[in-house]
């Protein structure tokens, strides 16, 4: 499901480059939406379903001299994924920047591994990525570079099984952001953000991220807005791929354990 975009349409107006954002309306995603759209992106938001955030995040595009459309899918479902990418350049014509923000986050052990999650997060936050990415690929004009961006987690760079479902798929999105860097040079770039703790979960109350927050490295972790910042620099480093940039506060340099006692 696609809903329309401002006017002019993508037939009349191709000055600015185009990005889609998966899970581009809330919490990270609407950050990096913004920031795109301050750089000069037109933004195609990818959401899980309609509603007021992605009318108020399509709106605050437009306020910044951008375009928007809203592309409707489930990301489990691979069917709708394939549609993604169509639908986006068919309403705001043919994308150079797909930022894979949309993610699966739920508590999960080996001990008690639950195969329902572990489907959920294989097929959001793994499956879905690279369909986008083979998708963007293929429609890129002849002769125009692309890039693209995938949200992965600071983890990544020191495994644990906490949330090991989760943990899985986005070990597996890393290898594959560096497997795509090779594969679709030297027309596209594929990089990751590895954030830490930059908001609230589900299942944190405030004290409980703050206390998460201020235990890394540096006293606090990043703003959605670093993250974004992150992003657009990836967007546009033409001489870098096939890395992750950590923006977590240095959470992924912890090394305090219970052998480790201070001075």
């Amino acid at each position: 499901m696609t809903l329309p975009p401002s006017s002019p349409t993508p037939a009349t107006f191709h000055a600015r480059p185009v990005a889609l954002v998966t899970g581009g309306a809330v919490r990270i995603g609407r950050a990096i939406s913004l920031r795109l759209a301050r750089e000069g992106y037109d933004i195609a938001l990818h959401v899980r379903r309609p509603g007021p955030a992605a009318e108020e995040t399509a709106a605050a595009i437009r306020g910044a001299g951008g375009r928007a459309a809203i592309i409707v899918a489930e990301l489990a479902e691979a069917g709708a994924v394939d549609g993604v990418v169509p639908a986006a350049a068919a309403a705001l014509g043919p994308l150079t920047l797909l930022v894979n923000n949309a993610s699966e986050f739920h508590p999960d052990s080996v001990e008690a591994l639950d195969l329902g999650l572990w489907e959920r997060h294989m097929a959001v936050n793994l499956r879905a990525p690279v369909q986008l990415a083979r998708a963007f690929a293929a429609q890129l004009p002849d002769g125009a570079p692309g890039a693209i961006v995938n949200l992965i987690d600071q983890r990544v760079l020191k495994p644990t099984p906490a949330y090991f479902s989760y943990s899985v798929s986005k070990e597996a999105l890393w290898s594959a952001t560096r497997m795509l860097a090779q594969a679709l040079a030297p027309r596209v770039r594929v990089n990751g953000v590895g954030p830490g703790p930059t908001l609230a979960n589900g299942r944190q109350d405030g004290d409980a991220f703050a206390r998460q927050s201020a235990s890394v490295l540096l006293g606090r972790g990043p703003s959605p807005e670093e993250i974004a910042d992150a992003v657009a620099y990836l967007a546009r480093a033409s001489s870098v791929t096939g890395q992750i940039i950590a923006v977590d506060g240095g959470q992924h340099l912890a090394w305090r354990t219970p052998d480790v006692e201070d001075d």
